[in-house]
């Protein structure tokens, strides 16, 4: 088992650039954009890292090993030599999935009973199908691929958001559409349509600081090689900001969008650089000091309201912005470009970004 191996980031389509960006601001080795994430160059320690510290990650899959096998004897035979208790213990039930594409082994679930078998019978480990340590397998073009999630629950749930309400924005999607907005963390953020908060909270965790994987466990501390001492130290080797200097401001016409705003930003320990207040969007106003950046994710009508009524919402959100932000960066995360363009804003598209179901983009102006 080397110490040098791939480590792959999960990112949402459309989006691996924008991590790729943020793993090597991060001081990742040789981030590659690739479909559905990003491919870095690292060890244990890297893997550790990427789990605290990447906002902009889903998952992050450390790839331990791979060997040829043209069949499933041959699967059955490598499986149980490959070296399982330098990463699993004994005592830790796996999970274990299989995916088989364009290989001389095609069925997907005859190769996952050889390497549960291998696993069971090698090491001693239970498996289970609620195990939270997943081993997941890749054969193609008959070369066996195993890597382990090291995250468990996806890094989206960073432990502070409870409160949702409908269609909530995840926090890694979020963190994605700061940066591709240009938000470094230094300037006001202002979401009309906050919803639970996430933007606003994102952002204000940024500008503090704060790791994104600070209060949540994650499955990598199961593994027969984690070192608690070491974690404890990456865990200490950044502190909160004392001096945040910009404001981050939600609004929403409903009460109890921001009663969950509040108590998830209270939970990230953000709730005294966060502002939340019960609002239609007419009544939007522009916060103190230098123009920031305004981002927004509307209802859309594909699951949230009706089409033919928002127009009017979207061209609302269209003249407050341009009649009191003057300066500012608009953000606009939408499916659907008839309404972005009721903005009466002039917006440019991203690429397509799959959220929810659905294909969203992100609609940017760069001063209004």
């Amino acid at each position: 088992m080397t110490n040098d191996f791939e480590i792959f980031l999960a990112a949402p389509p459309g989006l691996e650039p924008i991590l790729a960006d943020e793993a090597r601001d991060a001081g990742f080795a040789d981030p590659q954009p690739v479909a559905g994430g990003v491919t870095i160059r690292g060890g244990w320690p890297d893997v550790w890292r990427a789990n605290l510290c990447l906002r902009g990650a889903g998952r992050v899959l450390a790839r331990i090993g791979s060997f040829r096998a043209f069949h499933l004897a041959q699967l059955d035979k490598r499986s149980r030599k490959f070296d399982w208790a330098a990463v699993l213990r004994p005592d830790v039930p796996v999970r274990v999935e299989v995916t088989c594409r364009e290989s001389k082994i095609y069925h997907d679930r005859a190769a996952k009973q050889r390497v549960e078998t291998a696993i069971k019978e090698t090491l001693g480990a239970q498996i289970s199908a609620e195990a939270s340590l997943r081993v997941m397998v890749r054969i193609e073009d008959d070369l066996v691929t195993i890597s382990l999630d090291t995250s468990g629950e996806p890094l989206h749930r960073r432990g502070h958001k409870e409160a949702v309400g409908k269609a909530p924005m995840r926090e890694n999607l979020a963190a994605l559409f700061l940066r591709q907005c240009g938000y470094t963390g230094s300037e006001t953020v202002v979401d009309p349509m906050c919803g639970s908060g996430t933007f606003v909270i994102e952002a204000a965790e940024i500008a503090a600081g704060l790791m994104p994987g600070r209060s949540r466990n994650f499955a990598f501390e199961t593994l027969a090689n984690f070192d608690a001492n070491h974690w404890a130290d990456l865990r200490q080797t950044t502190k909160e900001r004392v001096d945040v200097g910009a404001a981050f401001c939600g609004s929403d016409r409903d009460d109890g969008a921001i009663r969950s705003s509040l108590s998830n930003a209270k939970r990230a320990g953000v709730d005294a650089y966060c502002h939340f207040n019960r609002a239609a969007v007419s009544d939007l106003q522009r916060p103190q000091g230098k123009p920031g950046l305004v981002i927004v994710n509307p209802p859309y009508g594909a699951r949230i309201g009706n089409r033919k009524l928002l127009f009017s919402l979207y061209g609302s959100l269209g003249k407050t912005l341009k009649d009191r932000f003057s300066g500012w960066r608009v953000g606009m995360v939408t499916s659907d470009a008839g309404l972005a363009k009721s903005s009466g804003l002039p917006f440019k598209s991203g690429p397509a970004i799959s959220f929810g179901g659905l294909k969203v983009k992100l609609y940017q102006v760069d001063a209004l």
